[in-house]
């Protein structure tokens, strides 16, 4: 009899198997493929190429988890991306953007005097923001449907650090509930650098700029720090399987039990209590709880049957949102880019951050979801370029290297065709826009691999190939996600809870959602 059986050993399944461990219960994770980390993996795609296969970028990872679990002493390396972007256009001109207040203002001043003077003061306006805001990442969201004490006392804290935020308070709003477009519009004049802003707003989510909620999407995606700098972004040395396989190490040495190749088929419930879990194989295994690191839609839909939840509850988990626009492309490369203007391809600035390529401007990336509204694959779409071994010589043989092209917009459903036919014609059109920034990109490409969002649901189990575990509209975070009255990481069965991105803060690799779970299973004292 296991105290807790976890399913699923992505990063947030094996964070809360370390802190339930840590706490002195048994824990057994079960994980279906050979390896841990979920979507946030390392593999060896083709012989010396090791390749962070979905996710690939750290950042939002909570520094609290790192200290706690002692992820550094178990292996875990965060390598510094700065400068942080490159976003290079056609003509030759590039914005190079980082951690430097002097250089930033040169590199924008190219484009806007007015931008350049602004930027700074953008920043630290978000800076402020996230700080007003971050110590919601790290706890259960109040239970507004049913409130108590404590939950009240979490609402009066959070409402003091809003109002601490003074005369700035109305815009930190007008971002959080609006859409990205009309803020980034209201702050900067020039394209380059409102679309390579802009980008943050949309990626992973089925939305363009100027749709509600994106502002909040804009900001998810400022909140991290690496290194205790705010918006740093980082490799982690290894690909980000190293990173699971730190979570992993921490559980173990607390005592945890990680099992690969055990694919759940069901969850064992009696009497509306979770009671265990019964593998593919039929071996039945017997726990206390059970606690799904799955989202919701095969949680709930996939491994429980029909008659353990209320029907008015299966409809609501049916109708959330699971689109995706996300198409994922990892690349060998014989030699890294040479831009238009910047000779040579040795690692240089340029090639260390994210480079973003096809979104020009703000009208682009509208136009791109539009094509992804009526089922296409936009004519050009948005591709994020990252070059990580231009920081980490392990992931490729000497003197090569490897790439992530994150590519939007792709629909799940094509209106016309099938993946099988349009999966590698996408592929040819991301690198053909490399290639008018950085002439001879698509011949240094030795070997690809092509992850459409079926790819993504198949191999990883992202329902819709989505990377969010569900979309991460207004209606949808905080106290309503993943459902309202249901965010506290509960579930209408007893004893099964969920920690997956589906539950709050959301997606990302963050590792909040599972600390907040163990949390809350050792709080109600269920395990």
């Amino acid at each position: 009899m296991w105290d807790a059986i976890i399913v699923g050993a992505g990063h947030n399944g094996l964070t809360a198997a370390a802190y339930l461990a840590r706490a002195g219960r048994r824990v057994l994770v079960l994980e279906r493929r050979g390896l841990v980390g979920g979507a946030c993996v390392t593999e060896e795609l083709w012989p010396g190429y090791r390749v962070s296969r979905a996710a690939y970028v750290a950042g939002l990872l909570r520094p609290r988890i790192v200290r706690e679990l002692g992820l550094r002493r178990h292996g875990l390396e965060l390598l510094q991306r700065d400068p942080a972007s490159y976003t290079p256009l056609p003509d030759g001109r590039g914005l190079l953007l980082g951690s430097d207040d002097r250089a930033n203002a040169r590199a924008i001043a190219a484009f806007s005097s007015r931008d350049a003077e602004r930027y700074a003061a953008y920043e630290r306006f978000l800076d402020r923001t996230a700080r007003a805001l971050e110590p919601m990442l790290d706890a259960a969201p109040p239970n507004l449907p049913r409130p108590r004490l404590h939950d009240l006392s979490a609402l009066l804290r959070s409402a003091g650090r809003a109002w601490r935020l003074g005369a700035e308070l109305p815009k930190a709003v007008s971002l959080l509930l609006g859409a990205a477009r009309p803020t980034l519009e209201s702050w900067f004049e020039s394209e380059p650098l409102r679309a390579t802003l802009g980008t943050d707003a949309v990626i992973g989510a089925w939305a363009s700029p100027s749709t509600p909620g994106t502002g909040y999407v804009l900001f998810h995606h400022v909140m991290g720090e690496t290194g205790g700098r705010r918006g740093v972004w980082a490799y982690v040395r290894g690909g980000m399987g190293a990173l699971s396989e730190a979570l992993a190490a921490a559980a173990r040495e607390a005592g945890a039990e990680i099992r690969c190749d055990a694919p759940v088929a069901s969850i064992a419930v009696r009497d509306g209590c979770a009671v265990g879990v019964v593998l593919e194989d039929g071996t039945a295994l017997d726990s206390r709880c059970v606690v799904s690191g799955a989202d919701p839609a095969r949680t709930f839909l996939g491994l429980l049957a029909p008659k353990d939840l209320p029907e008015a509850f299966r409809r609501e988990v049916a109708a959330l949102d699971f689109r995706s626009p996300s198409l994922k492309i990892n690349l060998a490369l014989d030699r890294l880019p040479a831009f238009h203007g910047r000779e040579g391809s040795a690692p240089a600035p340029e090639h260390v951050g994210t480079i973003h390529v096809g979104s020009e401007n703000l009208d682009a990336i509208d136009a791109a979801f539009a094509d992804a509204c009526r089922g296409r694959v936009a004519e050009r779409p948005v591709v994020e370029l990252t070059l990580p071994s231009a920081l980490d010589d392990s992931l490729a043989p000497p003197g090569q290297h490897v790439a992530s092209m994150f590519v939007q917009y792709a629909p799940y459903a094509l209106a016309d065709g099938s993946w099988d036919d349009e999966r590698e014609r996408v592929a040819d059109r991301a690198l053909a826009l490399v290639d008018e920034v950085a002439p001879g990109f698509t011949a240094s490409v030795l070997h690809r691999e092509v992850l459409a969002p079926p790819d993504l649901e198949r191999v990883f189990g992202l329902t819709g190939g989505n990377i969010f575990h569900g979309a991460m509209g207004l209606d949808r975070l905080l106290f309503l996600r993943p459902l309202p009255g249901w965010a506290q990481y509960a579930t209408p069965v007893r004893g099964l809870y969920l920690c997956g991105a589906g539950t709050h803060p959301g997606g990302g690799v963050m590792g909040a959602c599972g600390r907040n779970a163990a949390r809350a299973m050792l709080a109600d004292r269920s395990v």
